[in-house]
């Protein structure tokens, strides 16, 4: 989901859920809402550990990743941008995070050797995603394919929609002007995360799925690629909470992880068959 964060986080959704019965509120209904963002609070811990780390090289052949060094021969860099959905936390290995399972993927589908950088931070919201991107420029030549997963914090941050979209119609605009093909994960559902319970949960929902929209519109309008999270984190999720959750119940487990990678790669594997996607021969 990407919640550094997430107990702090949680008191600001209450003034969310107040604001959303504004006028008709009572004092009842708000100490409810403050009362589950305790509860939640308790219950989601914070994220401390690092995910694991999985970037360099995956051939078609590889059964390891193997290390980068500059100089080394690469068909494709893949860089991955966001919070810590992008970053898998809270996968237990390096082979279960979204960007090695799409380096994999790519590499075996497409016979071409993939480099994968990760500059995804955990707890980050869109306000980050210039830094990240920044970054990037600092450390080298952009990437050949950007994948952006940004949202969850946003929504339990109560950063504003239209400055949350404007912040990742920015990124996209300055990766698509480097010549990178550009997928980019919307905002996932709250519906199935039982940690945050009910009514909160539903204030949560709202705001992620009208930040959803919002943010498939400015993708496209960049030029990127939009991929619904919301539709991957809903019945699926639901039907099976103790297998594609992770033990906090907030972020994904490596299953769900692997659920939302498989979201990605079909349309990154479409995108790169167009004769107008930049696939070039990238090294050091």
């Amino acid at each position: 989901m990407g919640i550094g964060a997430t107990r702090r986080s949680a008191v600001t959704l209450t003034t969310a859920g107040v604001f959303a019965f504004s006028g008709t509120v009572y004092l009842g209904v708000r100490n409810l809402l403050a009362g589950q963002a305790d509860r939640a609070r308790q219950t989601i811990p914070k994220a401390w550990d690092l995910p694991p780390r999985a970037d360099g090289i995956y051939g078609p052949d590889d059964t390891e990743v193997q290390p980068f060094r500059r100089g080394a021969n690469v068909d494709l860099h893949l860089m991955v941008f966001g919070d810590s959905t992008a970053t898998g936390y809270g996968c237990r290995s390096a082979g279960e995070v979204p960007g090695a399972l799409i380096a994999k993927a790519l590499a075996q589908r497409t016979g071409l050797r993939i480099r994968l950088s990760t500059k995804a931070i955990v707890g980050a919201t869109s306000n980050g995603l210039a830094g990240q991107v920044d970054a990037m420029f600092v450390a080298g030549p952009p990437p050949d394919v950007a994948v952006i997963m940004i949202g969850a914090n946003d929504v339990t941050a109560l950063n504003s929609i239209a400055g949350s979209v404007q912040r990742l119609r920015c990124a996209v605009k300055r990766l698509r002007a480097s010549g990178a093909v550009v997928i980019v994960g919307t905002c996932p559902k709250f519906g199935a995360i039982s940690a945050i319970p009910r009514p909160l949960r539903w204030v949560a929902h709202a705001r992620a799925c009208q930040l959803a929209r919002a943010q498939t519109l400015a993708v496209k309008a960049a030029g990127g690629i939009a991929v619904p999270f919301a539709d991957f984190r809903a019945r699926e999720f639901h039907d099976s909470p103790g297998l594609l959750f992770a033990a906090d119940q907030y972020h994904p487990s490596a299953a769900g992880y692997a659920l939302a990678a498989g979201q990605m790669i079909p349309a990154l594997c479409a995108v790169l068959d167009r004769p107008d996607s930049r696939v070039g021969a990238s090294s050091g």
